[in-house]
């Protein structure tokens, strides 16, 4: 039974809960198993040596999800390639590469839970009345450890994109 957190985010002004563990700053980066967009397994150790910036949406179909995608899509194209950018959401697949398809993203790559909620759970991320990710981002540093997280109290809010971003930079 995974772990259960309280007070932490709310979806439309409600309280949820989260499921799985407390992952902070300096902590060592749990694995996890998603899938691309032609559903091939990708893990944490898929892209080991790179500065990780994982960002996390319930789904990439609504506006606020829409925009942040874009917006880390457009800054990403400013980063090194020692720099790996993922959106995780719980969207199928199929839906993801239709969207990035119509939107042009092409710097991001978004990555579905769908299978095994395995990023959800690991990093306590999954809501569980909602079972959909909730919005957050994660540095993660070429070690593998956390470097920077950000957990939108909100969930209908954007994230602080700059200390995102110059949390990247300090690394890459």
């Amino acid at each position: 039974m995974a772990q259960e957190r309280t007070g932490i985010i709310t979806f439309k002004g409600n309280p949820m809960t989260l499921l799985g563990p407390d992952v902070k700053v300096g902590d060592k980066a749990p694995d996890f198993r998603v899938v691309d967009n032609g559903l091939a397994p990708v893990t944490l150790a898929d892209s080991g040596g790179k500065v990780r910036l994982i960002t996390v949406v319930p789904s990439i179909d609504t506006p606020v999800c829409d925009s942040m995608t874009r917006k880390f899509n457009q800054d990403a194209a400013g980063l090194p390639d020692s720099v790996a950018v993922y959106t995780i959401s719980m969207d199928l697949p199929f839906a993801q590469k239709r969207w990035c398809a119509a939107a042009g993203i092409d710097k991001v790559q978004t990555l579905s839970d769908y299978q095994d909620r395995s990023f959800g759970l690991n990093y306590g991320m999954l809501i569980k009345e909602l079972k959909l990710l909730a919005r957050a981002v994660f540095v993660i540093d070429a070690q593998g450890k956390v470097a920077y997280r950000e957990i939108v109290k909100e969930v209908t809010e954007e994230p602080d994109y700059n200390a995102a971003l110059e949390a990247v930079k300090k690394l890459a």
